[in-house]
């Protein structure tokens, strides 16, 4: 470890003896040209980088209210709700008007000051720096970020550092993108299990029959063919202000709500209902996530949620409905505004949908099969998960460590 000091910088602490510092504006220029992206291809500034615009982006008919971005300029965005968007361009192009656009200027390497600027304790520094009126809308312009007082290493120091960083979070990246896969493929299997099972059961030579309903699968032709309104019933059921708060989540789970969300959901009592354990939560709005569960829990839940019971298994009910959404059957039935947005608020909608169902006995059956395999599958994805988070806090723990200096890049890299 090289002898070091105190930087003076609070987010930064101590640097090697022989660094210097320095304000951002002795190593960047404001660049804030105004162009039209009809001239220059419009670009997106993404916590991955400068990309070519998204395709989920917020479009605007303004098309020459935009700024220039040529090759290697920095690019990051002003906005305190796009935390940690920034990158070095590999493109000429166009950006919206809440990006700063930088342009490198003296001996310094712009790679190693992208990554300086993508560490959490860089980003905490850049928004403190802004201002505003509510978090949302708080800003750090160039006047702001310009004041910021940065470490300046040698030059050669920080190229090397650079080309350390660039080589090892390639492997990092490489290693998260493979984890990610698995997780992708053992998601897969689990949709496709629980689809196969709640439409034909485990029985491969079971006669197969034709819905002729369009957005249901072929069946087994001895399950009976209904609809949700006739098997579920609809609940109101009565609660206590000091019930548990809960929520129907994207991931097919009936969760208890985070404190630090009061505020930000409807949470006031006039607006919730009664959940018991057992009962069927399926969630008006974001049915086509698969916001839709079986509840471990008794408390109090959004009205938006449908609460309801059945004289059936309601794991196998759940189930069912689940692989809908994993199917994209809510999107097609749906009334949505939007083309990403399914909208099942109204009970009718719910009611109307159809299902095939089995005995009673075989509801169990399936449902406990379908239990056990998704527990196994949900447990090692949970390991994966975690092993993603590992390698996310190792590279950001080893990007700051380098770049400020606390660790020197070996002599045999």
């Amino acid at each position: 470890m090289p002898e070091m000091k105190d930087s003076g910088i609070e987010w930064i602490g101590e640097i090697p003896k022989d660094w210097e510092i320095e304000k951002i504006s002795a190593l960047y220029s404001l660049r804030n040209t105004k162009v039209s992206d009809e001239d220059y291809p419009p670009l997106s500034v993404t916590m991955k980088g400068v990309l070519p615009q998204l395709e989920t982006a917020a479009k605007t008919n303004d098309h020459d209210n935009r700024k220039l971005v040529k090759k290697g300029d920095f690019a990051i965005n002003s906005r305190s709700d796009r935390r940690g968007s920034c990158g070095i361009s590999e493109y000429d192009g166009s950006v919206s008007l809440i990006n700063t656009v930088l342009k490198p200027q003296g001996k310094m390497s712009n790679r190693y000051y992208n990554w300086l600027f993508h560490t959490p304790l860089f980003a905490d520094e850049f928004y403190k720096c802004g201002h505003g009126i509510v978090d949302d809308l708080w800003t750090t312009n160039w006047q702001d970020m310009k004041k910021i007082t940065v470490p300046f290493p040698d030059l050669s120091i920080q190229e090397r550092i650079a080309d350390f960083l660039d080589a090892k979070c390639t492997e990092i990246d490489t290693l998260s993108t493979d984890i990610q896969s698995e997780i992708d493929t053992l998601q897969a299997y689990k949709k496709s299990v629980i689809t196969e099972a709640v439409t034909k059961w485990l029985d491969k030579n079971a006669e197969i029959i034709d819905s002729r309903i369009y957005y249901m699968a072929p069946y087994n032709s001895k399950w009976r063919l209904s609809k949700i309104g006739y098997e579920c019933t609809k609940l109101w059921r009565p609660f206590n202000s000091e019930d548990t708060a809960l929520l129907c989540t994207n991931k097919g789970k009936v969760a208890i709500r985070p404190d630090e969300m009061s505020g930000i959901m409807v949470s006031q009592d006039n607006a919730m209902q009664g959940i018991h354990k057992g009962d069927i939560a399926i969630h008006g709005m974001d049915t086509w996530h698969g916001a839709i569960a079986l509840s471990d829990y008794d408390g109090k839940i959004t009205r938006v949620v449908h609460v309801c019971d059945s004289p059936n298994d309601n794991r196998f009910i759940v189930y069912y409905l689940q692989q809908l959404a994993y199917n994209g059957v809510y999107k097609l039935i749906s009334n949505g505004v939007r083309g990403n947005t399914s909208d099942f608020r109204s009970w009718d909608k719910v009611a109307d949908i159809y299902i095939a169902l089995p005995s009673l006995d075989e509801q169990s059956k399936i449902s406990d099969y379908l239990d056990s395999v998704c527990v196994q599958v949900e447990d090692i994805i949970a390991q994966k998960q975690e092993q993603l988070e590992v390698l996310a806090d190792y590279k950001k723990s080893l990007i700051y460590e380098y770049v400020t200096g606390k660790k020197e890049v070996p002599e045999s890299y």
